[in-house]
């Protein structure tokens, strides 16, 4: 019904929020945004946490692993290494692969080329898998490298450090040295497995087949450019 010009005219005020309900809506913004935030990096971490779980909780056949959980888990540390034509390489250049790392002075003892040797073998036993491990060999010492050794581990990563800086990242077995160990990096770059002293060879491979399985839907052969 149209209005008569006699009629006033009418107007409906809206009052503008409070202060406190002003603030209240702002927390509400705040708290959501936060959720979403978290939600974003479950989505993103959740490849990363099912291999995990799947390797850590969910132990088919009631096996349990051979090498030891380290925990907490350690990042790849941000100091520099030197390869073996002397050029310096971050040690966070390593990361995106599975690293099978061991530790010993550049002169090379008989454990150490054991150890060398073994890293080889297990890796080759991979098969198909091998790419998605590297064999790593961090080196002490300010000996040059025999020339006989550099040959033999021309398809191994091999970095000198400095044998400080190693000794505040890794970390022996109560009892024994840093070289007595085969250490496991994930693609992450998180130091999460210590081989015992004395390896056995065979339960070391079942471990990384394990690792490797678990991790295979998310984890892909070399490193990103």
């Amino acid at each position: 019904m149209a209005q008569t010009p006699d009629e006033p005219l009418t107007m409906t005020v809206h009052s503008l929020p409070t202060p406190d309900q002003a603030s209240a809506v702002s927390a509400a913004a705040t708290r959501r945004g936060r959720w979403k935030m978290i939600a974003l990096l479950l989505v993103c971490a959740s490849p990363v946490i099912a291999s995990y779980l799947t390797y850590y909780v969910i132990r088919p056949e009631g096996r349990r692993n051979y090498g030891e959980l380290v925990q907490p888990q350690r990042a790849l540390p941000a100091w520099q290494g030197t390869d073996v034509q002397g050029r310096p390489v971050p040690l966070s250049s390593l990361k995106d692969q599975w690293l099978l790392i061991s530790v010993a002075d550049t002169a090379c003892n008989e454990a150490c080329q054991k150890h060398l040797y073994l890293q080889r073998q297990l890796r080759e036993t991979l098969g198909r898998e091998k790419d998605r491990l590297d064999w790593v060999w961090l080196r002490t010492g300010d000996a040059p490298l025999d020339p006989a050794l550099q040959q033999a581990t021309a398809a191994a990563t091999v970095l000198q450090v400095p044998a400080d800086e190693l000794a505040r990242w890794l970390e022996p077995a109560p009892g024994h040295r840093i070289e007595d160990h085969l250490y496991v990096v994930d693609p992450i770059g998180n130091w999460m497995m210590r081989f015992p002293a004395d390896i056995d060879p065979q339960k070391a491979k079942r471990d990384l087949d394990r690792l490797l399985r678990a991790s295979a839907f998310w984890d892909r052969p070399g490193r990103e450019d």
